[in-house]
This record gives C-alpha cells, structure tokens and sequence, in this order.
C-alpha cells in the first residue's frame, strides 16, 4: 500500500515535536501548524487561548471536526531558593520520576535559560530510601543565588520544558517528547492534506481543529465546540501501549504498537458514528484495535460529546508507549493507518447525516 508519509511531511513532524508548545502557552506550535496546512484551507480561525481552526467549505451549514490538541505537559517554577535552585509545579500530568538527571529548557521574557534537574549522587543517599516527589526535585542552573537566577529573567510562573528531541528508533517507530498529542495534530493536517491533493469535494465544512490546554481538563475543546457547534466530531488522541514490562493488562487492555490505531467504547462516543468508522475500517482493511472507557475517556471526546447539546464524537487513538516521558514512542504502520482511518472516516459521512438511535 502507498504510504502516505513523504519527506516534506516527515520534516514537518519533526520540528512540530521538537519545538516546545506547553500547556497555556502554545503559540508558536500552533503557528507552525498553521502555516503547514494553510495551503489546503479556504480559511481559519483563532480564539482569545490560541486554539487554531482551519476551514474547508466555510460556507457550508452542516459542520464535521476532525481534532487533535496542541499542548504539552511541563512544570512551572514555583519556589526559588536563596542558594539559587528551583523548585516547581506540575503544569499538566507532568512526571516527577523521570526528572532527575533531565536538561531542561526554563522559558524567560529574555529567552531560553539551560538548566539540569539535579539530584544527590547516589554514594551520599544510599541510607536513603527517598525516591523523587514534587516535594524534593529541583532546578540548577548554574546559579549561586536567588539574586543570579532572577537576574538571567527567571521568576515564579516561568514555564519549564524538557530538552529532548524527536528521532526515528529502528526504522520503524517515531519517538520524541510529546507525541501526546502532537502527533494527533500531525495526523489531522496530514488528513486534510490527502483530501486537497487528492481533490476531494467535501459536501460539508470540514473544521480541522488544533485545540490548546488538553492537558489541564480539556479547556480548550469546551471553548472551540461552543464557538464551532459542530454536527459530528472525530477526536484524536494517545492511548497506551500494554504489552511493555510493568504493565498490568487485566487493568489496562491488550493493545499494542504497529497493530493499527484504536477505537474506543464508552458512554461519550456515539455508537452509530463508531459503527460507521468500524464499517470503514473493515471495508478499506484497516486493522484496528479495541478499547473500553470507564465513564469518561479523558480525551477532547469529551468535550466535545457533551457540548451544544450533545455532538456525536468519536474518539480514534494511537498506541503509546511511555506516555508522558521525554522518550514516547509509536509505531509508524499505526500513524499511517490512523491518517487512513480518519480520511475515509471523513469520505463517508454524508451532508446532514442524522446520527441519533431513534427518531
């Protein structure tokens, strides 16, 4: 099968995984994101939190999203020492057990300030049985007072990224930090992309969202699905991975990297919009996976189910392993299946399909 992945784009994921974007503070991915799918949208949107929207078919009264989310965990500084070292807060589900020994990339009005999460070697603790909390990893970045860390521009509220880069791991998996969920926004303009070059005749807007502040509760789909009032949503976002050590499959599921994206059951995804999207799979072979949500899926579907009275949404996800680390890693097959399986998700719905159980 032609893959759908070419250098131009392969270029463009990497530097939209590379440059920082997180939570509250995500202008300068969503620019980025911008400026890749520009060409083949008749108009976009912005909101006053940074959520980008392109446009296809404007005009159109029936609305259908496709979506990802912009934003990616990171700290904030919270406390600095008079010694000089940092300490910080979680801006999302950021990851207090991987910081020690991490580079990291402190965001200032004057510019990027280079700092290290330090941590005591291990010959002075090993009476020790302290592991890593909020409560004792800290910033160093060189500085020997509280007076010389705010004189480089660092003061409390600075956001703080880890330093780390996207790379190809044995030819056929993409790792990097925040894959969650920028490679949803990858995945989307990819979509959109296949529907212009392929010169697609939408009978419907088609409304390619980028949503900011996930991460923190969704906050940036519940403000975009008020403004949008879209007819059906189709949600984008990371799963997890099971079958890597550690992992309890009774509690989590069986689903595995490289054996196609995931679908997944739960009272926000709308049945009769998930057995349209399982018909595709199966009719263009597709393979995907299964999954079952308790309640919620802690994903934009949520939002965006539960807005304007209720928008069918349906929630198409991407194994991960290692969620919330520097080092996340998915499949390629997985990414090139689920542009596929949104794409042609997208071909079949019909201008003003009715998606309800009974009428």
């Amino acid at each position: 099968m032609k893959k759908i992945i070419n250098s131009k784009s392969l270029k463009f994921l990497e530097s939209y995984i590379n440059n920082p974007s997180p939570t509250g503070f995500e202008t300068g991915g969503q620019q980025m994101w911008l400026d890749y799918i520009r060409p083949y949208i008749d108009e976009y949107f912005t909101d006053n939190y940074g959520t980008v929207v392109g446009v296809v078919n404007p005009e159109s009264e029936y609305k259908v999203v496709i979506e990802a989310h912009a934003d990616e965990i990171s700290w904030f500084v919270h406390y600095i020492t008079k010694e000089g070292f940092i300490y910080v807060r979680r801006n999302g589900g950021s990851d207090h057990m991987i910081a020690p020994s991490m580079r990291v990339n402190i965001h200032t009005d004057k510019g990027i300030v280079k700092g290290i999460f330090g941590w005591p070697a291990i010959h002075t603790r090993q009476q020790s049985e302290e592991t890593p909390s909020l409560k004792n990893i800290f910033i160093d970045c060189g500085a020997s007072s509280k007076e010389e860390v705010e004189k480089l521009g660092i003061h409390v509220g600075c956001v703080v990224t880890f330093e780390d880069e996207f790379m190809v791991l044995n030819k056929d998996r993409y790792c990097g930090r925040a894959l969650d969920n920028r490679i949803g926004g990858f995945m989307i303009a990819e979509t959109l992309r296949l529907l212009s070059e392929n010169k697609v005749k939408l009978p419907f807007g088609l409304y390619i969202v980028n949503s900011v502040q996930e991460e923190v509760g969704l906050r940036g789909a519940e403000m975009i699905a008020s403004k949008i009032k879209p007819n059906v949503a189709i949600v984008t976002d990371v799963c997890h991975d099971t079958n890597t050590p550690m992992i309890n499959k009774i509690e989590q599921g069986d689903l595995k990297s490289g054996d196609g994206p995931v679908l997944t059951y739960g009272p926000a995804v709308q049945n009769n919009l998930l057995k349209q999207v399982i018909s595709v799979a199966e009719k263009n072979k597709i393979p995907f996976q299964r999954a079952a949500a308790s309640r919620a899926t802690g994903t934009d579907t949520d939002a965006f189910a539960y807005s304007n009275e209720g928008v069918p949404s349906v929630l198409i996800s991407l194994p991960l392993r290692y969620m919330h680390t520097t080092v996340e890693v998915c499949h390629k097959d997985d990414v090139e299946n689920a542009i596929r399986l949104i794409y042609e998700s997208v071909l079949s719905i019909k201008s003003g399909q009715d998606f309800r159980y009974f009428k």
